[in-house]
């Protein structure tokens, strides 16, 4: 995650929720956050336009930035 951050963190504001930390409770209830790892990826409005639930690589990661990055 941190190399495609360093990547892409130019164009893409990375934010990372704590599930256990309940200044987070309406975010994580807004997106449905429940488990660990969840990857939600939002447009400039807000709106989720990818999620993923469970393991994901980080070259699947990288396919759905590189579809909304504006380096």
């Amino acid at each position: 995650m941190h190399g495609l951050e360093a990547k892409y963190g130019g164009c893409i504001d990375f934010v990372y929720l704590d599930i256990d930390n309940p200044a987070t409770q309406d975010a994580k209830r807004k997106l449905g956050y429940t488990v660990q790892p969840d990857m939600f990826l939002l447009d400039g409005t807000g709106k989720v336009i990818w999620k993923k639930r469970g393991f994901v690589t980080g070259e699947e990661l990288e396919q759905q930035l590189k579809l909304v990055a504006k380096p």
